[in-house]
C-alpha cells in the first residue's frame, strides 16, 4: 500500500518534480524551506510546508516529518540524499526513506570502499590511490577526488607532480565545505574519456534491473551540462555488457531502491571502469524516463513501500532519443561565475503529451507515460523557477532543466534548441546561449563526444558580452517612449523650429557604455542613428515588446527594473541601465586595473584571506578566495603594489563588485 503523505527533504526543481509525481499518486506533499526560501515554488506547490533551519539539519527535518503526520521522507538529490545517518534516523522515527538502506549508502558513498567493494564483484575499476600519501603519487595526469560525495565538486585535474600540493589542498578544502569529510583519493586520468552512467532499479525482493545508459561526457568543471538517452557511443552488445556490471555492483551492497552506477569510457577502445554509484535519483534523469516511459519517482516510491518491481529486465525497452540541458545562474563571458537576482519575468517552453510535464503516473510498466502516439517530438521542463523569485548564493546554480524527446538523436537536438531559444529569464544571467551554442556544435551533432570536449571547444560556445546594435537600439526606443503624464514639457519628441533634435541615451551594459541617438516619438513615428544613419523606428510598448527597425520587427520580452531594463530573445537576455553624465565609465566590476581596486566577481562569501593589509604583493598573486554556490574563485591582485586597503574578513558575505581590497603603488 502506498504511502498518504510524504515529505521531500530538498528545494528547487527536484522537489517541484517529486510533488507533481505524488499529486499525480493522490499522495499529499509536505515541502520544507529555510526562511529565505519562503515563497519558492517548491513550497507553493506542495499541500503543506514547514520551515526548517537549514535543509541539511537532518533533525529538524525529521522534526517537521513527524509533525507533518508524514510516513514516507523523499530526498531527492543533493543535501541529505546520500547521508546515510539521515537514512538511519528516518528508520529509527518510523518514517520510509524513500532510497537505499544505510548500509548500501555507507558502502557506495565512501568512493575508496566502493571501488574495493565492486572490484570484489569483479567489476573493473581505475588504478588509483588512497590516503595517506597522495603527495607522493607521480602517474600524470591524475585525477583527484573526494571519497565522500559525488556531483563533480571537489574533483581536479593534475598533470604535474608540481601541481599536486596546491590542488590537494583545493579539493580537501572543497571536500569539508560540501560534505564534512576532506578524506581524498587519486586516480589514473584516462584520456579521451566519455562519462557513461547506467540507471538501475531494485526492490526489496531481490530483483534488480537496468534501464540503458546516459551519456554524460558534456562537462565543464567536472560538472555536466548537457545529457542524453541513449548513448550515441553504445552499441545493444556494449549496453548490455556494462547494464550487468551496474546489476552486479548493485548486488553487492543489497542496494534497494533508484541507483546510478557511473563509468569512465576509454574512447577509443570502448573499455569501461567503475568510477564511483550514486545511491539516489540522478539530476538526469528525465531523459531515461522520456526514452523507457517509466517515472521513477513513482518506482522509488513503491519500492520503499515494499513492492515488487513491475517488469523484468526483458521487458525493458528504449524508444527514441531524450537529449537534457540544465539551465545555470551562471556567466559564460565570465568564467561560468555564479550569478543571482530577482527573477523579473519568465518564460518557460511547455510540450506535447504526457512527457511533457513529466511521465504520466498511475502506471510504472514499461509503457507509463512514455512518448506520446506519432512520435511527436516532446519537451519537458522541470524547474523551480517562479517570477519574483530571488536566486541567491547559498545553493547550487541549477534553475531548470529543458529536455526534448524525439524518435531520432538528430531531431531531439533540433528540437531542444528551440525549446532553449523559447526560455527566457529576465532578471538573472543565465547559461542559455551557451547551451544552444553547445548543443548545435558540429562535434556534438556527430556524437563524437568526450570530458574534454567543452573546454577544447570553450571560445567557439562564449556569447559576447556586447550586447548587438538593434538591441541597443530597441532599448534606447523604450527609454525614449513618452513618459506618463500630461505635461506638454516632459514630451521626448526633440521638437524644434526647424527639425526635430536627437537625443542621446547613453546606456551601460555589461561590457561598457554604448551612445544611441533617437529622435521622434518611438510609439508613432522616430528614427534612430546607426552607422551615421537615419533609420525609420516604432516600437509597440508591453512585456511582448514588438520593435521594428528600418522596415523589420523584432520581438523581445521586456521588464523594466527602475533605470534598468531587461530584453530578452532567442534564449538570450541583455541588462541595458541608464548612464547617466557624471557616472564612471564602466560597470563598477570592469574597472581598470590600474586604480588597484579589487572587486568581488559574483555574489557570495570570502572564504579564505591569503594577504593582509600592508602586505607587499605581485600582479596576479592571490589575495582572497571567494566561495558561491559551491564554487572557489580566486581573486588575484591587480597589480604589483602595496594592500592599502583590506575590506573584508574570512566568513563574510559579499555582493557583486563589492570593494574587497585596493592594492596600490609603492609610489603613491
Amino acid at each position: 500500500m502506498l504511502f498518504d503523505r510524504v515529505l521531500i527533504a530538498n528545494r528547487g526543481e527536484i522537489a517541484v518534480r517529486i510533488a507533481r509525481t505524488l499529486r499525480g499518486l493522490g499522495i499529499a506533499s509536505v515541502a520544507v524551506h529555510t526562511p529565505s526560501d519562503a515563497g519558492a515554488r517548491h513550497v507553493r506547490e506542495a499541500d503543506l510546508a514547514l520551515e526548517v533551519p537549514s535543509y541539511l539539519d537532518l533533525e529538524a527535518i525529521i522534526g517537521a516529518a513527524l509533525a507533518s503526520g508524514a510516513q514516507a521522507v523523499h530526498p531527492g538529490y543533493g543535501f541529505l540524499a546520500e547521508n546515510a545517518a539521515f537514512a538511519r534516523r528516518c528508520a529509527e522515527a518510523g518514517l520510509v526513506f524513500a532510497g537505499p538502506p544505510a548500509a548500501a549508502i555507507d558502502a557506495m558513498g565512501d568512493k575508496i570502499r566502493a571501488k574495493a567493494t565492486v572490484s570484489a564483484a569483479g567489476v573493473p575499476v581505475v588504478p588509483g590511490a588512497t590516503e595517506p600519501g597522495l603527495e607522493e603519487w607521480r602517474d600524470f595526469p591524475a585525477l583527484i577526488k573526494p571519497s565522500a560525495g559525488g556531483g563533480g565538486k571537489g574533483m581536479v585535474l593534475v598533470r604535474s607532480a608540481a601541481a599536486l600540493p596546491d590542488a590537494l589542498e583545493s579539493a580537501r578544502r572543497t571536500a569539508l565545505a560540501a560534505f564534512g569529510d576532506g578524506t581524498l583519493l587519486i586516480e589514473r586520468y584516462v584520456e579521451n574519456p566519455r562519462h557513461i552512467e547506467i540507471q538501475i532499479l531494485a526492490d526489496t525482493h531481490g530483483n534488480v534491473v537496468h534501464l540503458g545508459e546516459r551519456e554524460c561526457s558534456l562537462q565543464r568543471r567536472h560538472q555536466k551540462i548537457i545529457e542524453e538517452a541513449p548513448s550515441p557511443f553504445v552499441s545493444s552488445e556494449m549496453r548490455a555488457r556494462m547494464g550487468a556490471a551496474a546489476v552486479e555492483a548493485a548486488r553487492s551492497v543489497g542496494y534497494v531502491g533508484a541507483g546510478t552506477v557511473e563509468f569512465i569510457v576509454d574512447g577509443t577502445t570502448g573499455a569501461y571502469h567503475f568510477m564511483e554509484m550514486n545511491t539516489r535519483l540522478q539530476v538526469e534523469h528525465p531523459v531515461t524516463e522520456l526514452v523507457t516511459g517509466l517515472d521513477l519517482v513513482e518506482l522509488q516510491l513503491r519500492v520503499a513501500a515494499g513492492e515488487r518491481l513491475p517488469f523484468a529486465q526483458e521487458d525493458v525497452r528504449l524508444d527514441g532519443h531524450a537529449v537534457e540541458a540544465r539551465v545555470y545562474a551562471e556567466d559564460p563571458a565570465r568564467g561560468f561565475l555564479p550569478t543571482g537576482g530577482r527573477v523579473l519575468a519568465l518564460r518557460e517552453p511547455g510540450g506535447a503529451g504526457p512527457a511533457a510535464s513529466g511521465p504520466a503516473p498511475g502506471g510504472a510498466g514499461p509503457a507509463a507515460g512514455g512518448p506520446p502516439p506519432g512520435g511527436q517530438p516532446v519537451v519537458r521542463v522541470d524547474s523551480g523557477l517562479a517570477e519574483g523569485g530571488v536566486v541567491g548564493s547559498e545553493f547550487d546554480p541549477m534553475l531548470s532543466k529543458v529536455v526534448a524527446w524525439a524518435p531520432d538523436r538528430a531531431t531531439a537536438l533540433r528540437t531542444l534548441d528551440r525549446a532553449l531559444a523559447g526560455t527566457a529569464v529576465l532578471g538573472v544571467v543565465t547559461n542559455i546561449p551557451f547551451l544552444r551554442a553547445l548543443a548545435a556544435h558540429p562535434a556534438v551533432a556527430a556524437g563524437e563526444l568526450d570530458t574534454g570536449l567543452v573546454e577544447r571547444v570553450l571560445p567557439d560556445l562564449v556569447p559576447d558580452e556586447a550586447p548587438p546594435g538593434e538591441v541597443l537600439a530597441a532599448a534606447a526606443l523604450v527609454f525614449h517612449a513618452r513618459p506618463q503624464g500630461d505635461d506638454p514639457w516632459e514630451v521626448t519628441d526633440g521638437w524644434r523650429i526647424g527639425e526635430r533634435a536627437w537625443t542621446t541615451w547613453r546606456l551601460e551594459s555589461r561590457d561598457g557604455v554604448h551612445a544611441v541617438q533617437v529622435r521622434g516619438l518611438p510609439e508613432e513615428s522616430a528614427e534612430v542613428l546607426i552607422d551615421g544613419e537615419a533609420v525609420p523606428a516604432r516600437i509597440r510598448p508591453g512585456a511582448d515588446l514588438a520593435v521594428t527597425i528600418g522596415g523589420r520587427t523584432t520581438r523581445y520580452l521586456c521588464v523594466r527594473d527602475g533605470d534598468t531594463l531587461w530584453l530578452g530573445r532567442d534564449g538570450a537576455s541583455w541588462p541595458l541601465t541608464r548612464h547617466l553624465i557624471g557616472d564612471p565609465g564602466d560597470r563598477a566590476g570592469a574597472a581598470a586595473a590600474a586604480d588597484g581596486v579589487v572587486r568581488s566577481p559574483m555574489p557570495g562569501t570570502v572564504l579564505v584571506v591569503k594577504a593582509q593589509q600592508g602586505d607587499r604583493v605581485s600582479e596576479g598573486q592571490p589575495l582572497l578566495i571567494v566561495e558561491a554556490m559551491k564554487m572557489e574563485h580566486t581573486v588575484t591582485a591587480p597589480r604589483d603594489g602595496v594592500v592599502s586597503e583590506l575590506s573584508v574578513r574570512a566568513g563574510q558575505p559579499v555582493d557583486m563588485d563589492a570593494v574587497l581590497a585596493v592594492v596600490t603603488s609603492e609610489e603613491a
